[in-house]
């Protein structure tokens, strides 16, 4: 092989091209990861439990995380080692996704915590309202009772 081929400037700027390459193609598949706009925006379901659930399927990232990890450990190295004319558009593209994510995330947990919610929620109204409503506890059937036993017990002592 002729010493051009191993010329060490080019094989520098082979190097570089090849992480801005690497970095792009990682934040490319991370921003794939994410959901979609109209993904988080309609659901269709039968109740508020099934809009929840499928809310916070809309909401997982998958495997956004690690291609983003990939992207800043290969930025980091090419930002080190001085390789890019224009690390400021690389860096902004990490923040804004990292931003994203972040925001998705959150969004996810509060779905989560309100699909384990709405269960119970709705276990205490049905109760509540089985109950009948009553202050003390009583359905209007045991009011009704006791109310005919205490007429009961009058008869009985005149």
């Amino acid at each position: 092989m002729s010493q051009a081929t191993f010329d060490e400037d080019d094989l520098f700027d082979e190097a570089a091209d090849d992480i801005r390459a690497d970095v792009e193609a990682h934040l490319d598949a991370a921003e794939a990861a994410l959901p979609d706009g109209d993904a988080i925006w309609e659901a269709e379901a039968e109740n508020t439990l099934g809009v929840l659930n499928a809310l916070r399927s809309a909401l997982d990232i998958g495997d956004a995380t690690g291609h983003l990890r990939d992207a800043k450990k290969s930025y980091m190295m090419g930002e080190r080692a001085e390789v890019f004319d224009d690390s400021d558009e690389l860096s902004g593209r990490i923040a804004a996704l990292e931003d994203a994510m972040a925001d998705v995330e959150a969004a996810h947990e509060h779905a989560s915590e309100l699909a384990s919610t709405i269960p119970e929620l709705r276990g205490a109204l049905d109760d509540l309202h089985a109950d009948g409503g009553e202050a003390d506890g009583k359905s209007e059937d045991e009011s009704e009772m006791s109310t005919e036993a205490g007429d009961d017990r009058e008869e009985v002592a005149e």
